[in-house]
């Protein structure tokens, strides 16, 4: 091998770890600009340059200096307490510089003076308790994720012969979690999903829809019939609940290509869409009381059984959806909105559906919302494998 050759080999590995060492350079002086840029008192120092700027054009001497208070008055909207402690300080040094300068009694300019430092104490509390709440706030909402994560399952997209599409948002933002359930279990009796909605919001409604998903997981394998299903989810919480407590839900599974079973406990009726894009509400055959309140009325759940053919979908969804109203409290029309965004992929259509549901209510629902779209894609009734217990601990 030449001697320029055995150079070449030689320098080639250090031209990555330059090439490192210069994107690591770079990403430390973007690191350090941020926190530059997040800890000067940008908006502050500019409130009291043009304090400045305005008494020196005016010549006015004690009339502009207490308006030097609105640098450490705005800096804890911006800043923590270290940039409202520099922009207090700055301000005070400006404001014992024109006093001198504009020949301020010294009783008047120290009066001034005691204001900036109590407005930047003041500051510096509020920016400290500030802090405080962003973090609390923080761990709250870390909290609620991982609760949401361990209620609210992630969907698989692809079940078998089904896509699987979901949407779901809570009222409360800060705690991402609310009273709405769904889940979709692939078991040896086919392709099982729930959506509900529990009486009630906060923690207790939380836990009560942790119960139905809990009874509904293991219910939809072990009972070959739908009804049973129901059944479990109406005596467990019939131990569980009190008097007034009860979950609208709509229970639904495939158990055989071609065919979808529907049972609906006084929730809103799910829609089925055809393969053409015609939008019809499946409505009970007979009224079904919430689940939670059979043993007042006496009604057994009632099961009906459909088409469905490659190509066709169904949406199960909540009163959050359909109850979403805009300024002039119309509601959401939600059967025209799906007719409007259907498409062949259910991911596609949930996207679009929730994008006009914000708009409609304005950009926030002040209720929770959940949506589950499924498409039966092809006729192969293969189901997907289900995770072993050890895998679904991990």
């Amino acid at each position: 091998m030449s001697q320029a050759g055995h150079h070449g080999n030689e320098q080639e590995p250090r031209r990555p770890f330059r090439n490192r060492a210069a994107d690591a350079a770079a990403s430390v002086r973007r690191h350090a600009a941020r926190q530059l840029a997040r800890r000067t008192p940008v908006l502050p120092v500019l409130v009291l340059a043009v304090v400045v700027l305005v008494d020196l054009a005016g010549g006015a001497g004690l009339i502009w200096l207490p308006l030097l208070a609105a640098g450490p008055a705005l800096a804890p909207a911006t800043n923590g307490p270290r940039g409202v402690l520099c922009t207090g300080l700055l301000a005070a040094a400006l404001g014992a510089a024109l006093g001198i300068g504009h020949g301020v009694p010294p009783g008047e300019l120290t009066a001034v003076l005691c204001a900036l430092l109590a407005v930047t104490a003041a500051s510096g509390l509020a920016s400290a308790l500030g802090g405080r709440r962003e973090r609390v706030l923080a761990a709250v909402r870390s909290v609620a994720e991982a609760a949401q994560h361990a209620v609210l399952q992630p969907v698989p997209e692809a079940v078998g012969p089904f896509r699987v599409a979901v949407r779901y948002s809570a009222a409360a933002a800060e705690a991402r979690i609310g009273g709405d359930l769904y889940a979709l279990v692939p078991t040896p009796h086919g392709v099982r999903l729930i959506v509900g909605d529990v009486r009630g919001k906060g923690l207790p409604a939380v836990g009560t829809a942790a119960l139905v998903l809990g009874v509904f997981r293991e219910a939809a394998h072990d009972e070959p019939d739908l009804l049973a299903v129901v059944g479990r989810i109406e005596r467990s919480l019939a131990r569980n609940l009190g008097p007034d407590d009860f979950v609208t839900a709509v229970i639904a599974g495939c158990p055989r290509s071609g065919h979808l079973e529907v049972v609906n406990c006084g929730h809103a009726p799910p829609l089925l869409i055809s393969a053409s894009g015609d939008v019809r509400a499946v409505e009970p055959a007979r009224p079904t009381p919430p689940l939670g309140l059979r043993a007042l009325s006496g009604q057994a759940p009632h099961l009906q059984r459909l088409p469905f053919g490659v190509g066709e979908q169904l949406l199960l969804y909540t009163d959050g959806v359909t109850e979403a109203r805009d300024h002039a409290r119309e509601f959401y029309p939600l059967a025209e909105g799906v007719a409007r965004h259907v498409s062949d992929e259910p991911a596609r259509t949930l996207t679009a559906l929730h994008h006009e549901l914000l708009a409609h209510v304005g950009g926030r629902l002040h209720d929770d919302a959940a949506l589950l779209l499924l498409r039966r894609h092809t006729t192969d009734d293969a189901q997907a494998p289900l995770p072993s217990r050890a895998e679904a601990a991990l």
